[in-house]
């Protein structure tokens, strides 16, 4: 198992309440080279309030062999080709360690927040993704651009504004998803997929890999290199007593995600389709306090992993270890016996064999049982 973080180093989804520590831009390279030395496999950033490109221009500068991406950006307020050439920027920069995490938007925050016209958001991906390589192939191959698709076309590029062929042209791109036509989209043309946090393993293996399957083979690609990437609700500390307030915002988190509606599908899937229903009531009447009350012992465990660090990372392993090829989890690293936790929770973690990930996504684990 791959292990991936956010910045800074430690950080969850805040979900109700803000975050305990808002990153800071202009420590980016110095928590970046933190990550590398604890021996994770990647920094990832979302795209919420720093533009995330630059924050990966910064952490790539800073590293050698760390991995970076967005985890994800918001495709369409971008051109495909303003999109392609951000990421062949620092695809280039980062000599190869750059993958392009891309996700939809409901249709309010297309609308409203990015004035944009709405469409359904499989078909518009597929055609945001096709168009993106189409303009890579251009500017790698020398391909004449002639990308004619139902949402871009596109036929246009002089040399001006031709950024040539790099030495690492192969950039991954992993598409966030929850429900399974954006699933069977990320088989048809991605080459990972981020599930919401929300997304239990058995969501993941029964309900959305299927589609995964499907869309590869209606593509004729394989998965056989195809990731599955994580961001788990996890809740961790060092001791019991501050274990109990990491759970507590867990509880929040968990509240905030029931009570939108584009997470009932897994809230269902678990037969928790009417908590959804009282969430949102709540959350219409905007009594947020009164949120988290909905979310019982028993419906925290489902969704949430919890512990302290001495037992955290075989809970993750023995939950996503056979769904997830690659993990965002990281602890708050602000001295030397942080670190040294922080580098065996990595070690312990890469020991997980992807076997059973790799079975589950080709599909060949149902097979053999």
């Amino acid at each position: 198992m791959l292990i991936e973080t956010l910045l800074p180093m430690g950080k969850v989804d805040p979900g109700l309440r803000a975050p305990d520590k808002p990153l800071d831009i202009r420590t980016i390279g110095e928590q970046a080279k933190l990550v590398e030395e604890c021996g994770l496999d990647g920094v990832f950033t979302e795209e919420t309030k720093d533009d995330p490109f630059v924050v990966m221009a910064l952490a790539a500068q800073a590293t050698t062999t760390l991995k970076v991406g967005t985890a994800v950006t918001i495709a369409f307020p971008r051109s495909p080709t303003v999109m392609a050439l951000s990421a062949w920027t620092i695809q280039k920069l980062s000599k190869g360690r750059f993958t392009l995490g891309l996700g939809p938007q409901v249709k309010a925050h297309i609308q409203r927040r990015y004035g944009l016209e709405a469409h359904p958001a499989g078909p518009w991906m597929r055609d945001y993704i096709r168009a993106v390589r189409a303009v890579w192939d251009t500017w790698q191959n020398g391909t004449p651009l002639n990308y004619q698709g139902e949402f871009y076309k596109l036929d246009l590029m002089v040399p001006l504004f031709d950024a040539g062929p790099i030495e690492h042209p192969d950039i991954p791109i992993h598409i966030a998803a929850v429900n399974t036509v954006m699933s069977m989209v990320a088989g048809e043309v991605a080459d990972g997929i981020r599930p919401h946090p929300v997304c239990t393993p058995s969501y993941i293996r029964d309900v959305m890999l299927p589609e995964v399957r499907k869309g590869a083979e209606r593509a004729g690609r394989s998965l056989e290199n195809f990731k599955v990437s994580m961001k788990p609700l996890i809740a961790t500390a060092p001791n019991e007593e501050e274990l109990q307030t990491k759970i507590r915002d867990a509880r929040a988190r968990i509240a905030f995600y029931a009570s939108t509606p584009a997470y009932v599908a897994c809230f269902e899937h678990v037969g928790l389709g009417d908590l959804t229903q009282e969430a949102k009531l709540l959350s219409r009447a905007q009594n947020w306090e009164e949120l988290p009350k909905l979310i019982s012992d028993e419906t925290l465990e489902k969704f949430v992993v919890f512990g302290t660090y001495d037992v955290i990372g075989k809970k993750l392993m023995d939950r996503y270890g056979d769904v997830v090829t690659n993990c965002e989890f990281s602890i708050p690293v602000r001295d030397d016996e942080e670190k040294r936790i922080m580098q065996q929770l990595v070690r312990d973690l890469h020991g997980a064999s992807d076997h059973g990930a790799r079975a589950n996504i080709l599909g060949t684990a149902q097979a053999a049982a």
